[in-house]
């Protein structure tokens, strides 16, 4: 397991896990954004909601058959998704999904655990009250689909929700891009650790600790309560994972 104490993050390793790929259908609209962009963001997201699952290869020819682009268009896709650690270059075997080594997935949820923390006390720090209305709001709404936690993408989507509240009153642009990235490349494990029996729950009452120091305009304790959420999720996750 991981365990990203506050201030003093110390990581052990955890075996990876294998995927397979359900089927994919992607067409991009044509709309105002330019078209590498659409299909960045269509393969981006594919990723994320592991339709495209970690191992899979990305055949070019495949590709373009499915969305509707050139070649050219879907080569530079793929060289920006290899940047952003989705995608990884084998040689013989061309672009597959990338799957992080439990190493790295350690490494990424200790940046996670900082930058979260930063974001906690920069939102006490900076935002409004209506932004702290919202944040209870994006909480009582992870409340409410949390139930028996049986729905994890309904989950997923309000704590994503939640996170968006809250680097919004964080006001800090490169926060939220690198975080963006990193949620990404951890998708498979968010998915995994909110699968583990009473993990929805507890992740409630953590987030909950979080908008309580946010309301008493506690930055230290936000931060405090972000860097544990962070470590907690890092903790199941990563164990779900053992041997």
């Amino acid at each position: 397991m991981t365990s990203i104490q506050y201030g003093r993050p110390v990581a052990r390793p955890e075996r990876g896990q294998a995927a397979t790929l359900g089927e994919l259908s992607l067409r991009t609209p044509r709309v105002a954004a330019p078209l590498r962009e659409q299909v960045l963001d269509v393969l981006r997201q594919a990723i994320v909601d592991l339709r495209l699952q970690p191992g899979h290869r990305l055949i070019e020819r495949e590709l373009v058959e499915q969305i509707g682009v050139s070649r050219t268009t879907i080569r530079e896709v793929l060289r920006q998704l290899d940047a952003e650690g989705l995608v990884r270059t084998i040689p013989q075997k061309g672009a597959v999904v990338a799957v992080p080594t439990p190493e790295e997935a350690a490494e990424l949820y200790e940046v996670r655990a900082a930058l979260e923390a930063l974001a906690a006390r920069r939102f006490v720090e900076r935002a409004s009250g209506a932004q702290v209305r919202a944040l209870k709001s994006a909480l009582a709404q992870i409340e409410r689909v949390s139930g028996d936690g049986r729905d994890i993408g309904a989950i997923l989507r309000a704590k994503d929700r939640f996170y968006d509240v809250l680097l919004d009153g964080a006001g800090n642009s490169a926060v939220r891009s690198i975080l963006a990235g990193l949620q990404a490349r951890v998708s498979v494990l968010r998915r995994t650790s909110l699968s583990q029996p009473g993990r929805p729950a507890r992740s409630v009452v953590e987030l909950r600790t979080i908008v309580e120091a946010v309301e008493a305009r506690d930055a230290e304790a936000a931060a405090r309560a972000c860097w544990s959420h962070v470590e907690r999720a890092a903790e199941t996750g990563l164990g779900a994972l053992a041997p």
